[in-house]
């Protein structure tokens, strides 16, 4: 839990986390906060197990119980900026926003502003004293849709349980390389790729994603998909679906070569070569409020480069059926 002036929480360590280090199983149990602030807690004291101080390679066992209750401090050090937001719904708790393609969620190497942070930082200040600036969910670079920001440790603390937990819903469209049959699951682990660092994979050793899907349309070639997760890797609805043969329409890292249906024509050539993104779109976010506790729901609209390949693709199957007439 926490307060307005306090971070709290309590822990039971899980079976899966038993003879793990102190630092790694809380790293695992409170993935909202980074690896050396949860260090500096942990030689500071104010994170101990079963009332013990201890040090980050100590070994926690079952049961054993890890307590917090440490200061709130300024998280961030990055530049407000004045970026224009598409604010969905806010109030003093939350902030729902409508992320375009192309904006970076979070400042790292090579993104240092420009940033949907620097942006909050500007809009809402009290960020600064989140960690990671109330960022609790992330989407990719070139991934448009809707997301939420908590604006206060209790709707930090509320929102990283509902992810925890796979209370809160994420609703999803994509286009995918390839003509889907039907709808289905894919339950397979994702962690880093043995090789290629930028790149995540399905790998045995990698931690548990599903990722459900249905079809909502058909094409020549190309299928347009609803995704809804219930655990939330990194480039996971990306991974899967390359993983199953039918990769994201653009998706550059996971996508392979461009691959055009029989008869293309000149625009839907056109449309799909430019299509220089991976074409998914966060449609729906379903939440309980962290204060009130009602269940709240939004949903936005797809961006028009989604729009132009959906109808580029249509006019395409159109035009076939047409011409065999």
């Amino acid at each position: 839990m926490s307060s307005d002036n306090r971070i709290t929480a309590e822990f039971s360590v899980p079976p899966e986390l038993s003879d793990r280090r102190l630092d790694q199983a809380v790293a695992e149990l409170m993935p909202e906060h980074s690896r050396s602030r949860l260090q500096s807690w942990i030689k500071s004291g104010v994170l101990t197990v079963n009332g013990q101080t201890c040090k980050p390679r100590d070994k926690v066992m079952l049961d054993d119980r890890i307590h917090l209750d440490a200061e709130p401090e300024i998280q961030v050090s990055w530049q407000a900026e004045s970026i224009n937001l598409d604010i969905v719904h806010e109030d003093e708790h939350l902030l729902v926003i409508n992320k375009p393609a192309g904006l970076v969620v979070h400042p790292a190497a090579g993104h240092a502003d420009g940033t949907l942070v620097n942006a909050l930082l500007h809009y809402a200040p009290e960020v600064e004293n989140l960690p990671r600036a109330g960022i609790v969910h992330r989407l990719d670079k070139d991934t448009s849709g809707i997301m939420v920001v908590a604006r206060s440790l209790i709707a930090h603390t509320s929102l990283v349980d509902q992810l925890q937990t796979r209370t809160m819903g994420r609703q999803y469209e994509a286009v995918v390389v390839g003509t889907m049959t039907g709808g289905a699951t894919v339950d397979a682990p994702i962690g880093r790729h043995p090789r290629e660092r930028k790149k995540m994979a399905v790998v045995p050793s990698g931690k548990p994603a599903v990722t459900h899907y249905r079809i909502l349309e058909r094409f020549a070639a190309h299928t347009h998909i609803h995704c809804k997760l219930e655990s939330g890797r990194t480039h996971q609805i990306r991974v899967h679906l390359a993983h199953v043969r039918h990769p994201l329409v653009g998706d550059q890292l996971y996508g392979g070569r461009l691959r055009l249906p029989k008869g293309s024509t000149e625009s839907l050539r056109k449309e799909l070569s430019g299509f220089h993104r991976q074409a998914l779109h966060a449609r729906k976010l379903t939440l309980e409020h962290p204060e009130t506790g009602e269940i709240l729901s939004w949903e936005v609209p797809r961006p028009a480069d989604l729009e132009g390949l959906l109808a580029a693709l249509r006019r395409h199957v159109e035009e076939s059926e047409a011409s065999a007439y």
